[in-house]
């Protein structure tokens, strides 16, 4: 069994999470059925994306953004669209659903 950050059902559509995990913070967002997750941390600069707990989101709640410098991020590949960073992804975190919880994959 790998670390577990969440219960699947507590992620809401569109809406990304931070977790302390043995990883670092690790953010996990949910989209059209499928679960992602990233370090914490943008490419550009190195430091936590929010300003404020858990406000991940664009006002579209379509991109991840660093709200340092507004750098937008795909949710599907962390890959940065627009911003001082784009074409550089963030670092995608490897994880699992078992039994209705959202897991690190031990690696």
């Amino acid at each position: 069994m790998g670390f577990r950050l969440c219960a699947n059902a507590d992620l809401v559509e569109n809406e990304a999470r931070a977790f302390r995990s043995p990883a670092g913070e690790v953010i996990v967002v949910n989209r059209d059925g499928q679960t992602y997750a990233y370090q914490n941390s943008c490419p550009h600069l190195g430091i936590n994306l929010e300003f404020n707990p858990d406000e991940f989101m664009d006002s579209e709640n379509y991109f991840l953004i660093c709200s340092n410098h507004g750098a937008l991020f795909q949710v599907e590949d962390g890959l940065c669209v627009s911003g001082p960073c784009q074409g550089e992804s963030l670092l995608s975190v490897p994880i699992q659903i078992q039994d209705g919880f959202i897991e690190l994959i031990e690696q």
